[in-house]
């Protein structure tokens, strides 16, 4: 449930706070400008209501009938906004994270890089711990291509998402990486979600292959359950019949979690797709339905790409489509 205070002391949240824990609740605070909100999740005991509704400071009593929480607009109305220094997600701004499918070289991801920032991204994506389907595709340079990714995030100044395969490796991404991301494939991997809650890094939570919104939504609710609120979900397409693209582009997935949860969502149209003529126009469809931001596949040869060349952008249609995003992005109020 959440118990929703207005014109609150800190006294009388303390009190709430203390009586909601005798109950043997978890404790959540998320405080807006002019209200305050209590998440209570779990509890042992039956709890009469009216009780706290009766307490100074206390507006309402609202139980949450959705089985996730903390991730729910009933816990925080407003859009969640992560920011870093100047460079934020989930605000007016749109976040765009470009870069190869995988850290191959040191010249590779620099030259990436240089491609990106100067169209207008503000992150580098690539991967250093590659989960591929086949046991004999390349698996990623791990440290080493970590070690690449910090070293063009100092050259560059752009911030840096990779992914974490296992709670093993996450402490070591989390030392070189801006955004820890969490892939399909590990989507409801619970152990994995429980340690990067414990992580004061951001979390960026792919939706699993073949995830429904709501078990999306829960495990988001691990990391924020586990004290991590920094989360920002990621759409990337979905298992279903069509075989014609790599997966199926779940559009409609955006307004819908937008009007679920308060947590920023961004699209991956480079995996939706598979095919790099498909990511211009999934990519400004995901804008128009509400995204927040863009995850997009840049190589500088994607002919020679250790992995995913066939959805890779060239440096020239990436600086197209940053230039068609950005009037679109004008035309629906936001900027890029």
């Amino acid at each position: 449930m959440i118990v929703v205070m207005s014109r609150v002391t800190e006294e009388d949240l303390q009190r709430v706070v203390d009586k909601l824990k005798g109950y043997g609740f978890d404790i959540h605070i998320s405080s807006g400008v002019a209200k305050t909100i209590i998440g209570a999740v779990g509890g042992s005991k039956t709890v009469d209501l009216s009780n706290i509704e009766m307490m100074p400071g206390v507006e309402k009593v609202v139980p949450i009938l959705q089985p996730y929480k903390l991730v729910s607009r009933e816990f925080k109305q407003e859009d969640t906004i992560i920011k870093f220094g100047d460079t934020e997600i989930g605000g007016n701004k749109i976040a765009v994270m470009a870069g190869p499918c995988a850290v191959e070289s040191y010249e590779q991801l620099l030259a990436a890089a240089k491609v990106v920032k100067a169209a207008g991204a503000q992150f580098i994506r690539g991967g250093a711990f590659k989960p591929r389907t086949s046991p004999y595709s390349f698996q990623g340079l791990e440290e080493e291509g970590l070690k690449m990714l910090k070293a063009v995030r100092e050259e560059t100044g752009l911030l840096v998402v990779t992914e974490a395969m296992d709670p093993k490796s996450a402490e070591l991404v989390a030392e070189y990486a801006d955004i820890i991301q969490i892939g399909a494939r590990n989507m409801q991997n619970f152990f994995l979600l429980k340690e990067v809650a414990k992580i004061s890094k951001p979390i960026l939570l792919k939706r699993g292959l073949s995830a429904t919104i709501e078990e999306w939504l829960m495990a988001a609710e691990y990391i924020l359950a586990g004290g991590n609120y920094d989360v920002i979900l990621c759409e990337r397409g979905i298992r279903t019949y069509e075989t014609y693209t790599r997966n199926t582009l779940d559009i409609s997935a955006v307004p819908a979690v937008k009007m679920l949860s308060h947590l920023p969502v961004i699209v991956d149209p480079s995996h939706a797709t598979g095919k790099w003529r498909l990511v211009g126009p999934m990519a400004k469809a995901s804008l128009v339905a509400g995204a927040d931001g863009l995850m997009i596949e840049v190589h500088p040869k994607p002919s020679e790409a250790f992995s995913d060349g066939a959805q890779s952008l060239t440096p020239q249609n990436f600086h197209v489509l940053m230039d068609e995003l950005r009037y679109l992005a004008n035309a629906i109020g936001k900027s890029l």
